[in-house]
Formats: structure tokens, C-alpha cells, sequence
């Protein structure tokens, strides 16, 4: 007994110990915040200090410079970020993470990310190449030095930044980030997808019931779609489908783990923009209280954690660069880990905000193949060999995978690695290729954000974004002078007249008919100026139709539904004189437009359920303000769910409604069907049965969780806002320590956004695309700003600053965005 004690006693002590010695190295990971530190390849020193709202000021003698420690700030706090970033768009994520993210790599390596960006590199200018160089190198040294020490994420997985090649980041790399923001932004081709697979089992007015136009628009097309492709034999056998099987996620990856999952249907999903949105608006000095102009953005992306953005101050005096004068940098606001300049923010004399555009500025193309003709595909002047290229992706834990790559005239075959492809398409016929306007050797967006950085006014901020390509984004901006202006920035194809299907759908790829025609040009993309926009009083874009009653050009039709758009216009209008406190309180607003156009339909409901009777007093009383505490919000939004999948699977089937459903909502579809009483989509019956069977689904589904007390329902208990960690928050046991949650109010039509997948088996209504940021600029002489984003400043799991703004921005709070006037919390000095 007692050499029992002592060996427990003894492995206590170990365990102590070994714990002892994790804990210190997980301090020692954590970023150094003061004193003073070498950073090679500085030509003088650099000052980088941290305000009260924690935002990093860095104070250089020269851009160069800045750029340089904007680099090592960067791998300080967001070292694994970064890391993560160059994994995904390399392809090289299975290189650590074992065959759960191939999928994942073979898109990446199919489209040629780093590729395409070192092709792009080379048309920078000088400066913007030099820009990316020292940011590059800033990160490299920090790593080099040992002045950044792995974070928890390279422990566990027993890797470093870099990999094995050792680089921790080039430039390439970050022209690479920027396509991956356009790929994340400006995407459709999920959406040709979507009516592709549809096509096959709807009619043509069946398709634009599930997938209606813009409201008050007529269908983008006049092809009749289903007819189209049964003509061309596109669809694979029902043999063929049948022998192919549903492409769930474990089988596509041969893991069935959520990591898996996570790979499979972020390659699924791609090219989707539902839920991928924004707010800004502008109000020129003659609405405002001060007389000085307001602006106001809020981004909507997926929620991260870390976040995605990082706030920082760039200044450095006018200087000279290889002949070339400089103008004084002074820069302010949100930069993204992976790129040196502040892309959403203001300088000294004027501020800008982005939202999506949402342009049409990728097509998919159906290329023509020939048994007799292996390795070619049709074009207009005849038959062409495919250009071939061998990936070779490593694999954690089994042998290499080799990748066979096709590229056509138009660009990457893809339907070669989206499994969603298989059992649909007749591959012994056809391929799938896409063309995105991003991967133009032409794509100076770099460039362009490089500029905005220097501007002074709205007149400068123009021309600067004047070279700006992808994703394009509908920008507001003003100045301290009392300008104010809107225009959408970015590069759109021009689809000619005889080009029917006009880029909504696959087109016959060996028809030159449906080929590009060039760009539209700057001066052509819609804008308004201040005169216009004084008229009015403010101009607000939530990602809905931007264009004027006449333009001559057509950018798209997959728009997102007006209701944030309306709901901001109603807010706008309420009040003659806006303030920094309006602009806020706009910003928080959780009434639904979407919801009180529901509800009608909710209000005809007679469950049979036994709490039915208090589900109808709910409903009743509810006035569409989605917030945490309601009961009504949660039973409005399950009962959606439920009843869209009542109406849509049955005639969808069940594999095609999982792959579309979820980041799709189809709310539009919903209410067009009940408002029709559509007995092709309910049924015989009509929809009142349907709909009163899914209101007892809904409560026996909220029952079963929250119990039989309706008092004790509420939304934001099923609505948490979950800030997911690369790649922890897919691994149980580890989510709960990486990943950031908390209680959420808003839905899908909320300008205080709230998106949830509703087809995510484990937390469907959980909060995943919301504001990824909040900001409103005062350009008054006090430049009095706001800001605040969902985590926090760093990126280390074990550091308080990680997640210290949560509260505040679910609670609608702000932190100052300020030149500083009072002493640094905190200040550290980088020498050469």
C-alpha cells in the first residue's frame, strides 16, 4: 500500500509538473506587448503601441517600415491565422491534417490560387510588389527572431509556420489572401449549380418558383433551362446516378468525422452568397447633428475565431522610395492578417465602407466531350486538347496523392473535384468548367488598396479604387471637407446581346455566343455624388439591386432580398438629423421585415399539438423584433424550417434539398407557395395541412429541449453567435475551448444580421454569418469613431484579449476609434 501511495503520489506530481510545464510555454507563446525588440530588415525604428480600445498604432519612419511591422504585429497575434490561410489556399491543409481536408485541397489546386497570384504579382507596380515584400518579410522575421513563439494550435499539431518549406509568407501569398476574399465574396457559380440540379427534376416555371427573381423583376433568363439540358443530354443515367450513390461528406473523404464534413461541404458550398451581405449608408453634414458627415459599416461574414479582422493605426511622414515621393501615411482601421494595408477604414481626411455587390462574375460552362477524342473538349473553332497539370498533395499519416488538374479556354475544370457532380452530370459527354473574373492576370486590387490607404478625399478615394477588380463592392465614403459619394468598385464582365442565358446557369461552352465581351468600365459602374446624395439626405446599400431605374448594363440577377435594405431605409427616414447614436442604434436593430411578412401565414396556423393554443398567442403577439428573450422569434423561425422542408424535399428529393438547403434559405420560395396555396409543392390538399402538421413538428422539436413552459422559450437560447476556430472548432473536446459563443438576437433579414444553416445537424439555428465587424466614422474636426468586433485583438486561445469584445457587441457597444491624444496602454519598440 504504501509504494501504491507513493507511485499515485508521484504520478500527481508528474502530472502537476508536466501541466507546470505547459502552462509556461503556453505564457511564453503568448505575444510580448512592451519593451523593446529586434526586427531585421528595418531601416529605423519602429514605435507600435496599444491603445485603451486596443488598437495597435504602429508609428514608422517610412511606409516600408510600417508595412514591415504591420507584418510582425500580424504573426504576433494572428501567427496561426496565418498559417491556416496559406494552408487553405495552397492546398495544403491535408499535409497536417490528414485525408479529412482533401476535398479542400483538390478545389484549392484545381483553381491555382498561388498560381494565378504569382502571375498577378508581377503586374503590381513596383511599390505595391515592395509593399507586399516587406510585410512578408516583417512576418518572416518575427518567426526568424524567435520574437513570436508558436501558439497552442502548432503545438497540438506538431507543426510550425511555414511547414516544411519554411517560409511563414511571401508575397504571393498575400495577392493569394485578396483572391480568397473575392472567392469568398464573389461567388455564383453555386447558384448555376443550384439550377443545374434542379433543372433536372422541375419545369422551367418550377425553377424560378423555387429560385424567384428579384422582386419586381422578370427572370434573367427567357431559356427554358430543364428543356435545354434534357436536349443536350447533360443529366447522367438513372443507371449511372444510382450506381454512384449519395455523395455525403464521409464518403467523399473516407473520414467520418466533422473535420470531414466541414471540407466536404465547404467545396459543396462554394460559390453561394446567401448570408455573405453587408449595411453601409452615408449621411452628408446637412442631415447630421453636427453638419459634418457620418458613415457607418457593418460587414457580414462567417463568424471566426480568431476574427477576421485586425484593428490597426499605419503612419509614417512623407518620404522619398526609389525616386518616387511618398505622401504622409495615416491610416486607420480594419486590416486583414495576410495583407499590409487597412482595408476598411479612414485616414486623416476621409473614411470609406464596403458591402457586396453581388455581381454575376462567374460562369460555368458545360465543355463538350468526345469518347473518340479522349483529352479534348468542343470549342467554337473546332476540337482542343485540355491543358493538363499533376498536383501532388501530401498527406498526414498515408502516401501521397496525385492530382490531375484540366484547364479549358474558359479556366478550371471543377466538376472534376466537386463531388456534387457525380451521379448528376453525364461525364462521358461533358465537363464543367468555370470562369471568374478574379483570375484575370489583370487583377490589380493590391494596387488599388494600397492607394485608398494615401487618400485624402472622396475624389482621391475614387480614383484610387479606380484599379480595384475582386470582389466588387459597393462603397460609401466621405470627407472632412463635406463630400460624400457611393459607387460600386470592381471589374463585371460584358455578356453580349445574343448571350441569352446570360451567366445564370451552365451554357454550352463550344458556343462563342456565351464567351465574354471585356469589361465594363469604371466610369460606367453605378454612383451617386454628393449633390444626389444630399437630395435624399443618406445612401445605404445592404446587398440589394443597386442599379438605377435605366442602366444600359447588365451585372446580375441573384441580388439578395431588400429586407435589410428596407428596414435601414425606414430607420433613415425616421430621423432628420442623424448622430453618432442613431447610427449605432440602426446598426443594432433586430426587427424582421421577413419575419412580420411571414407571420400571416404562421397567424392561419391550427395546430393540434398541445401547447398549439400558446404557440398562437405567441404569434399574436409578436411584433418581429428578434430578440434573445422572445419565444415567438424561435417559434416563427422552427416552424420555417419545418415547412420549407415540408414543401421543397418532397418534390427536391432528399440528397438534392441536403446539398441546397441550409445556406440557401428559399424564403422567398416559401412564402410565394403559401401565398399561392401551390398544390404541386403541398400537395393535393393544399398547403394548410402541411403547414399545420410542421407547427406540431415545431413544438414537439422545442418541447423536447426547453420543455412544455412556452415562458421559458427563448430564441437566443438556440441562437448563440459561434465565432468557429481553423480547424478546432470541427474537433469535439477541443470547439469548446477554441471556438466563442454567446447569446445572439437578429434572423436572416435583420440588419442586425443573425444567419443560421438550418441544414447543420447539431446547432441549425446557430448564429454563423453575422456583422464581422461594426464601425461608424464621424467626420467632424473631433473625429469622434466607433468600433467593435466579436473576439478580440489576438489570436491565442489562452489570452484574455481574444475574446474581450464579445459582451460588448452582442449587447450593441463600441469601443473609441480615436487618434490617440492620451498615453499607450501599452508600447513596444521595434529596432532594426
Amino acid at each position: 500500500m504504501k509504494w501504491l501511495g507513493r507511485l499515485s503520489l508521484l504520478a500527481v506530481v508528474a502530472v502537476l509538473l508536466a501541466g507546470g510545464v505547459l502552462a509556461v510555454q503556453m505564457l511564453r507563446s503568448l505575444p510580448r506587448l512592451d519593451g523593446t525588440l529586434q526586427l531585421p530588415g528595418l531601416d529605423k525604428p519602429v514605435s507600435i503601441g496599444r491603445d485603451a480600445s486596443d488598437v495597435t498604432h504602429i508609428h514608422a519612419a517610412s511606409a516600408l517600415d510600417a508595412w514591415r511591422a504591420m507584418g510582425f504585429v500580424h504573426a504576433q497575434e494572428r501567427g496561426w491565422q496565418l498559417e491556416f490561410n496559406r494552408r487553405v489556399m495552397r492546398g495544403e491543409l491535408s499535409e497536417i491534417l490528414g485525408s479529412a481536408t482533401l476535398d479542400t485541397d483538390k478545389l484549392m489546386r484545381t483553381l491555382g490560387i498561388i498560381a494565378v497570384a504569382r502571375e498577378q504579382l508581377k503586374n503590381l507596380s513596383p511599390l505595391a510588389q515592395a509593399s507586399l515584400m516587406a510585410y512578408s518579410e516583417g512576418i518572416q522575421a518575427a518567426w526568424r527572431t524567435g520574437a513570436v513563439r508558436p501558439s497552442p494550435e502548432f503545438q497540438i499539431l506538431g507543426t510550425h509556420a511555414g511547414g516544411k518549406s519554411g517560409l511563414a509568407w511571401s508575397p504571393e501569398d498575400s495577392v493569394g489572401w485578396a483572391l480568397m476574399m473575392a472567392l469568398d465574396l464573389g461567388g455564383n457559380w453555386g447558384q448555376e449549380f443550384a439550377r443545374l440540379t434542379s433543372s433536372k427534376v422541375l419545369n422551367n416555371a418550377q425553377l424560378w418558383q423555387l429560385m424567384p427573381p428579384y422582386p419586381g423583376e422578370q427572370a434573367a433568363t427567357s431559356v427554358d433551362l430543364p428543356a435545354l439540358y434534357a436536349q443536350l443530354g447533360v443529366y447522367a443515367s438513372a443507371k449511372t446516378s444510382a450506381q454512384a450513390g449519395p455523395a455525403e461528406p464521409s464518403q467523399m473523404t473516407g473520414q467520418g468525422n466533422q473535420l470531414a464534413q466541414w471540407s466536404a461541404e465547404w467545396v459543396r458550398d462554394m460559390g453561394i452568397l446567401d448570408g455573405k451581405g453587408s449595411n453601409n449608408w452615408v449621411v452628408p453634414g446637412s442631415h447630421t447633428e453636427s453638419g459634418h458627415p457620418l458613415l457607418a459599416n457593418d460587414p457580414h461574414l462567417a463568424l471566426s475565431s480568431p476574427a477576421i479582422w485586425y484593428f490597426a493605426r499605419l503612419q509614417a511622414p512623407a518620404t522619398v522610395w526609389q525616386g518616387q515621393s511618398l505622401p504622409a501615411l495615416d491610416v486607420m482601421g480594419a486590416t486583414l492578417p495576410g495583407l499590409p494595408f487597412v482595408v476598411l477604414g479612414r485616414t486623416r481626411g476621409v473614411a470609406w465602407g464596403f458591402t457586396n455587390t453581388g455581381p454575376d462574375v462567374q460562369d460555368l460552362y458545360l465543355e463538350q466531350l468526345d469518347a473518340s477524342r479522349p483529352g479534348q473538349y468542343r470549342t467554337p473553332e473546332g476540337w482542343a486538347s485540355f491543358e493538363s497539370r499533376q498536383e501532388t498533395i501530401r498527406v498526414k499519416g498515408q502516401g501521397d496523392v496525385s492530382l490531375t488538374v484540366r484547364n479549358t479556354r474558359h479556366g478550371p475544370v471543377i466538376s472534376d473535384v466537386q463531388s456534387q457532380y457525380t451521379g448528376l452530370l453525364n461525364t462521358d459527354a461533358y465537363a464543367l468548367s468555370l470562369r471568374w473574373s478574379a483570375l484575370s492576370p489583370d487583377n490589380l486590387t493590391i494596387d488599388a488598396g494600397m492607394q485608398a490607404n494615401w487618400s485624402q478625399t472622396v475624389a482621391q478615394l475614387e480614383q484610387a479604387f479606380a484599379g480595384h477588380h475582386a470582389p466588387m463592392q459597393s462603397v460609401v465614403m466621405a470627407d472632412t471637407q463635406g463630400e460624400v459619394a457611393f459607387r460600386a468598385i470592381g471589374k463585371v464582365p460584358v455578356r453580349g446581346p445574343e448571350n441569352d442565358i446570360r451567366g445564370v446557369a451552365p451554357a454550352p461552352g463550344w458556343l462563342a455566343q456565351y464567351d465574354w465581351q471585356g469589361w465594363i468600365a469604371y466610369a460606367e459602374n453605378p454612383a451617386l455624388n454628393t449633390e444626389q446624395i444630399k437630395t435624399k439626405g443618406w445612401h445605404a446599400t445592404a446587398n440589394q439591386n443597386i442599379l438605377p431605374a435605366v442602366y444600359p448594363h447588365f451585372l446580375g440577377a441573384d441580388w439578395t432580398t431588400p429586407e435589410r435594405f428596407d428596414r435601414i431605409e425606414q430607420l433613415m427616414a425616421a430621423n432628420p438629423k442623424h448622430s453618432l447614436q442613431s447610427m449605432q442604434a440602426v446598426q443594432n436593430d433586430v426587427l424582421s421585415l421577413g419575419a412580420k411578412s411571414l407571420l400571416p401565414y404562421a397567424l392561419k396556423v391550427q395546430a393540434t399539438h398541445a401547447l398549439g393554443e400558446q404557440a398562437n398567442k405567441l404569434l399574436a403577439e409578436f411584433d418581429g423584433q428578434m430578440h434573445t428573450h422572445s419565444a415567438a422569434a424561435l417559434v416563427l423561425n422552427v416552424w420555417a424550417d419545418e415547412v420549407t422542408r415540408a414543401v421543397l424535399l418532397p418534390r427536391l428529393g432528399a440528397e438534392r434539398f441536403q446539398g441546397l438547403y441550409g445556406k440557401r434559405h428559399f424564403r422567398a420560395a416559401l412564402q410565394g407557395i403559401l401565398a399561392r396555396d401551390d398544390k404541386f409543392w403541398c400537395g393535393d390538399a393544399g398547403c394548410a395541412p402541411v403547414a399545420n402538421a410542421a407547427m406540431d413538428r415545431t413544438l414537439i422539436r422545442i418541447a423536447s429541449k426547453l420543455g412544455r413552459d412556452s415562458s421559458s422559450w427563448r430564441w437566443g437560447a438556440w441562437h448563440p453567435a459561434i465565432s468557429s476556430h481553423k480547424p478546432f472548432g470541427k474537433v469535439p473536446g477541443l470547439n469548446s475551448l477554441f471556438d466563442v459563443r454567446v447569446e445572439s438576437a437578429g434572423d436572416l433579414f435583420t440588419v442586425n444580421v443573425g444567419q443560421y444553416w438550418a441544414n447543420d445537424k447539431t446547432e441549425p439555428f446557430a448564429n454563423r454569418h453575422a456583422a464581422s465587424l461594426r464601425a461608424v466614422y464621424d467626420l467632424s474636426p473631433a473625429g469622434d469613431s466607433r468600433f467593435i468586433y466579436q473576439t478580440g485583438q489576438s489570436g491565442h486561445v489562452f489570452s484574455p484579449r481574444s475574446r474581450d469584445m464579445l459582451q460588448a457587441w452582442s449587447q450593441g457597444q463600441y469601443r473609441a476609434l480615436n487618434w490617440p491624444t492620451t498615453q499607450y496602454q501599452h508600447e513596444l519598440r521595434l529596432l532594426p
